[in-house]
């Protein structure tokens, strides 16, 4: 933790000339307090910037967060700030860590990894993936390019059913109808 600290108080000064807003998302309390207040500077610090938006997932777990957003939603419900029937995603939503950045677009996956290892499950919910071989420290400008380009040949839904026919997209093959069984 204290070469996290070291790398953040370093970097800090090139994310301000850079024009970089950090932000990091976990349950940060978790975290030595020397290393909370870096993180805390380093946020205030770059509050403002507008360039790009940098988000670190730090001591971080989708079910933990997951659980996080109901605690403190029960206990609105609990000392009568909240009824019961006001909850619904939006509200959900803003308990999170993420409650201030948009659902990911894209998932990008590298090393051929196929399942989402605790990460953002609520915000992933209509999330694009992208599964590579190449490995991150192999992941350069062309394998990002050729993510995008895959990117923009999606059929972005959202959840919504389209009409096969209608739909860019090949139509699906269905699994044969279950044979019902008699009833004895």
């Amino acid at each position: 933790m204290t070469l996290f600290e070291r790398v953040l108080r370093q970097e800090l000064k090139e994310m301000m000339e850079e024009d970089v807003r950090i932000q990091f998302v976990g349950n940060l309390l978790a975290l030595p307090e020397t290393l909370q207040k870096e993180i805390d500077k380093a946020v205030k610090e770059t509050q403002h910037n507008q360039g790009i938006r940098f988000s670190v997932a730090t001591n971080y777990g989708g079910r933990e967060e997951i659980l996080q957003a109901c605690r403190a939603i029960a206990t609105q419900v609990k000392q009568g700030h909240l009824r019961p029937e006001d909850i619904d995603e939006s509200l959900f939503s803003r308990h999170l860590y993420t409650s201030d950045v948009s659902d990911p677009d894209l998932l990008i996956r590298t090393s051929g990894e196929m399942r989402i290892s605790n990460f953002l499950l609520w915000q992933l919910a209509y999330a694009e993936f992208y599964i590579t071989d190449t490995l991150w420290p192999d992941f350069d400008t062309a394998e990002f390019h050729q993510a995008m380009k895959a990117f923009q040949q999606r059929d972005r839904r959202f959840g919504k059913i389209i009409d096969a026919k209608k739909s860019r997209m090949p139509k699906r093959s269905r699994m044969p109808k279950r044979s019902r069984m008699p009833k004895t």
